[in-house]
């Protein structure tokens, strides 16, 4: 059998911890290995635990969770991935938290067949980018002036196929979706990911859709 995710819950809310503690732990494939009340106790927690997702609340008492998701992902050691958790879609605190490592967002008022999947999602190195819910964010925060990379050096690193794929994980695309527009096979797509990702030295395919926003290769467009 496959060994179960390991989830660390980080709220400051002790309903919401418990609450998302026995939805998931209700899942066959998904363990709670412990709870966090401020990014503090989060990070020590993740380094303790080594959990394969981390369920961050935005907004807590102290450490939030922007800083706590930066020293977490940037931590050397197994991989952590961090999918935040917002009561707002429009919150300008996810934005900032996806560029501090996190892999994806979740609003609190998802159902629980939503939350496992968001999990099963993030662990298995996907970004929880596909819902136009965070497309939107992303584009949104990005016409509103989210400062650029100074230099787009590190794009010229890319081929011209590379280049286009990176284009198309910013608009949302599954590596399925990208095989499909470009006519190529999936493996194919999984490997030119890999290889932009080392290139630009990035974590996920959600840093790599910021980083295209930042550096202009794609514009904002509105919904």
């Amino acid at each position: 059998m496959t060994a179960p995710i390991k989830v660390l819950i980080a709220d400051d809310q002790m309903m919401v911890r418990q609450g998302f503690t026995v939805l998931l732990d209700a899942q066959p494939d998904i363990e709670v290995v412990g709870q966090a009340i401020d990014g503090a106790e989060a990070v020590t927690k993740a380094a303790e635990l080594a959990p394969d997702v981390v369920l961050m609340d935005i907004r807590m008492p102290g450490m939030g969770g922007i800083e706590a998701t930066s020293l977490i992902t940037g931590t050397p050691g197994p991989t952590v991935k961090v999918l935040v958790l917002t009561t707002f879609d429009l919150d300008e605190y996810v934005y900032e938290a996806l560029r501090a490592g996190a892999s994806g967002f979740l609003l609190k008022d998802a159902s629980a067949d939503q939350l496992a999947e968001a999990v099963r999602v993030i662990a298995a190195g996907e970004a929880l980018l596909a819902p136009n819910i965070t497309k939107r964010l992303i584009t949104e925060f990005s016409r509103l002036g989210v400062p650029r990379a100074p230099s787009k050096v590190r794009i010229e690193e890319l081929t011209e196929r590379e280049t286009e794929v990176l284009s198309l994980i910013a608009q949302g695309m599954s590596n399925t979706e990208i095989a499909e527009h470009l006519t190529l096979a999936e493996q194919t797509i999984k490997t030119h990911v890999s290889r932009i990702l080392l290139k630009l030295g990035l974590r996920d395919r959600t840093q790599a859709a910021v980083f295209a926003y930042e550096t202009g290769l794609i514009r904002p467009t509105g919904y």
